[in-house]
């Protein structure tokens, strides 16, 4: 393997890592271990997070495997921007079904507005993405930041160490996205700056 492909699959499982699709469920993690709510029963927790995980991971993703078998594209033709809408409209569905899930069955207020954030993250994301390629990947890791932020101001404590974290993964995640010409730099900056904007608005005032 040459030093090029080498950085490559490390670039490709970077990507792969740190999917857009888990950025509700780090969110639920880090609120179940900062705040108040690392009070709760695991069991508790783990159901949450078990539901948030099959809604917002195991269905989207299953389901736009199956869209991308049924049209014959590969999982890099399926990056095409104008091919990227129906997974798009995939994932809202399932975060939207995950949000009304959760709060039909009456859980903390603080969960259910990490899981709006994470759709209204989706939402304008598919919306920018009709005339130009945001990064889905780094929207996601910036939904993190921001909402780490939000939680931090809302129950005081010191968010400096966790969001140097994040702040190094998405440095790493958004140098894998331009090394797979996945994305341009101004497309990960953007979409890192709609993710964290987006997450903490919605994590303070929803």
């Amino acid at each position: 393997m040459t030093r090029e492909k080498g950085i490559i699959y490390i670039a490709r499982i970077i990507s792969a890592i740190f999917s857009p699709f888990y950025l509700a469920l780090v969110g639920l993690i880090l609120l179940f271990t900062l705040s108040y709510l690392s009070v709760l029963p695991l069991g508790y927790r783990l159901r949450v997070l078990g539901v948030v995980f099959g809604f917002t991971i195991v269905l989207p993703t299953i389901l736009i495997r199956l869209y991308r078998r049924y049209q014959g594209w590969s999982p890099f033709e399926l990056s095409f921007r104008h091919r990227r809408l129906v997974p798009y409209i995939i994932t809202i569905g399932c975060y939207m079904t995950c949000t009304w899930f959760i709060q039909r069955i009456g859980i903390f207020h603080f969960v259910s507005s990490i899981l709006l954030s994470a759709l209204i993250i989706q939402i304008l994301c598919a919306a920018v993405n009709l005339w130009w390629k945001i990064s889905t990947h780094s929207a996601a890791i910036g939904g993190v930041a921001g909402a780490l932020v939000a939680f931090a101001e809302k129950f005081m404590f010191n968010p400096v160490w966790w969001l140097c974290l994040v702040l190094v993964v998405a440095g790493v995640l958004g140098s894998a996205r331009i090394i797979l010409r996945q994305h341009t730099p101004a497309q990960v900056v953007g979409g890192f700056g709609l993710g964290c904007v987006s997450a903490f608005l919605g994590v303070f005032f929803l």
